[in-house]
């Protein structure tokens, strides 16, 4: 399957270890009858088992790097831009940019509160994204985390709104780290009365709608636990 694609990349990226330098060529390994039409950058992997020397020998040759130190990954990403074409971004950038973003927003914001809340909010939470800026520094998010009664939204915001602060902080820095930038984390409390019964509130909160089987008359309770005449 990687290879039938191999006519629709920019780049194609050769990993190999260092220590086993020189990489075949790219056309051996993948076993292809010509060239690709793709510039094929070949990479050196484990660069930190190398002397110095010889690491600097291999960099004339290819970009070298180490996973574990993460030495050489700025003048990798350097070549590839390099080696990139000019044009035209093929999606929507809403789409690629911060739709599964959003995702892990929400989850880390459910994910704080049950931690934080325990069983004073079992599943009454959850939380929308409105605005998220991926280009600003730092990357703004407003939320708006739901309850179901205003009672819930006092325990969420919490005194002096320390709760909230609480929920706001742990799901920021997991977020910080996914994205690898700041971020601010504007977030708002409302009631949603009883959205879980709602069909049009858990469509909206991407959740799947209650399947309601038909309970079973007496005769047919009876009949699976007695299979007597």
């Amino acid at each position: 399957l990687a290879l039938d694609t191999l006519g629709r990349m920019d780049v194609i990226l050769h990993l190999h270890p260092a220590p086993e330098a020189p990489a075949p060529p790219f056309v051996e390994v993948a076993g292809l009858t010509a060239p690709p039409s793709a510039p094929v950058v070949t990479v050196y992997t484990k660069s930190d088992l190398l002397a110095p020397a010889r690491r600097e020998e291999l960099d004339n040759i290819g970009p070298t790097i180490s996973a574990a130190s993460g030495d050489g990954v700025d003048r990798l990403l350097a070549r590839i831009r390099d080696d990139l074409p000019e044009q035209a971004f093929p999606y929507d950038p809403d789409d690629v940019g911060t739709q599964q973003l959003r995702f892990f927003v929400v989850e880390y914001l459910r994910e704080a509160a049950f931690e934080l809340l325990g069983d004073e909010l079992p599943y009454s939470f959850t939380a929308e994204v409105e605005e998220f800026r991926e280009a600003e520094r730092p990357v703004y998010i407003r939320v708006t985390l739901f309850v179901e009664r205003e009672s819930q939204k006092g325990i969420v915001v919490g005194r002096g709104g320390r709760t909230i602060a609480a929920i706001g902080t742990h799901a920021r820095a997991r977020l910080e780290e996914l994205i690898g930038a700041p971020v601010y984390l504007d977030s708002w409390v409302k009631v949603l009365p009883n959205w879980r019964r709602n069909s049009a509130a858990l469509t909206r909160f991407g959740f799947p709608e209650p399947t309601s089987e038909p309970r079973p008359t007496g005769r047919q309770a009876r009949s699976s636990h007695d299979s007597r005449p």
